[in-house]
């Protein structure tokens, strides 16, 4: 059996081959269309809200940086999948190239957790403008904000970055072909037909780690924030409280809970098509990105403001 990567030149001269979504090859050029038309999505509507929060200095505020730390992420962690995804899906462009492999394996693993820490950043946002209103920018001034930014930044790079260390020291034997639409981690780690348990084990501590840590600490704000909004005398201001969380609770939703489930899928579902572990898998990198930016700008009365008065200077002027 003819063995690949096992030496520096093997490494780096051989190429993967992915398969898109398994056993649906003869739809797969109309499955692109809605994956095609969530990252056009993506790309315009966080593209607005970075321009919006830049150009606006009255959302300069606490929150709203922090949502422009959510949109830039969302921009790379869209953009590092859904190219070669929809390349591999409507033009049978399947070969990548070994260390691409490496690289697009990264991205998406990196920026899927600095999104989750943004997300935990985003609940103490919330935590302190609701619990200590009088010190809110004071706490979160811009420079706590940027550390805060360059930790989650931090954390992302140093858990992720031996994803691809590891999978280095792999052989893979003459089965090249990747059974998914990009080069995801533990598919990749599956065609190698030496020892991979190192591997393995460290995929499951990381995703464990990382949204155990994140859900926890963000369970954490939100029963600080219910006890402190319950104490809040009258129905209004309660309700009040309350709104002011609504787009961060859905931006939570949209992107934990199709998370979780393609996790668990993925590691127990034996008995789910692998299809569906591959539309749940490319669908959990492309609709939190294409969602986020709408959730905001509908629930968010300053964004959707500003997002009006531009289309209206720019369109109607």
């Amino acid at each position: 059996m003819t063995s690949l990567g096992n030496s520096s030149w093997g490494r780096s001269s051989f190429s993967f081959y992915l398969l898109g979504i398994p056993g649906l090859e003869e739809s797969q050029h109309w499955i692109a269309l809605p994956l095609g038309s969530l990252y056009l999505l993506a790309l315009v509507g966080n593209v607005t809200i970075l321009f919006i929060i830049r150009t606006d200095p009255s959302l300069h505020q606490p929150m709203y940086l922090f949502l422009a730390m959510l949109a830039a992420i969302d921009l790379i962690l869209a953009s590092s999948t859904a190219p070669k995804a929809l390349a591999v899906l409507m033009s049978h462009s399947c070969e990548i190239w070994y260390p691409t492999c490496l690289t697009q394996m990264f991205f998406i693993h990196a920026f899927s957790s600095m999104e989750s820490g943004v997300l935990v950043a985003m609940a103490l946002d919330r935590y302190v403008a609701i619990c200590h209103p009088l010190h809110h920018m004071t706490i979160l001034t811009p420079g706590v904000i940027g550390r805060i930014g360059l930790v989650v930044l931090a954390r992302g790079i140093l858990l992720l970055i031996p994803f691809p260390i590891l999978l280095r020291r792999l052989i893979f034997c003459q089965s090249v072909v990747i059974s998914h639409a990009y080069c995801e981690h533990m598919a990749v780690v599956k065609l190698a037909c030496s020892d991979a348990t190192v591997n393995r084990a460290y995929g499951l501590v990381v995703a464990l780690l990382v949204v155990g840590f994140d859900v926890f600490a963000i369970g954490i704000s939100y029963s600080l924030i219910l006890c402190a909004v319950l104490r809040v005398p009258g129905r209004d201001a309660r309700l009040k409280a309350f709104g002011t969380c609504g787009s961060h609770i859905c931006v939570i939703l949209v992107f934990y809970v199709p998370g979780i489930f393609s996790f668990l899928t993925h590691r127990f579902g034996h008995n789910v098509p692998h299809h569906v572990h591959v539309l749940l898998a490319t669908l959990y990198l492309l609709v939190p990105p294409a969602l986020n930016p709408l959730v905001y700008g509908v629930k968010t009365q300053q964004i959707r403001e500003r997002v009006l008065r531009v289309f209206y200077v720019r369109v109607w002027d």
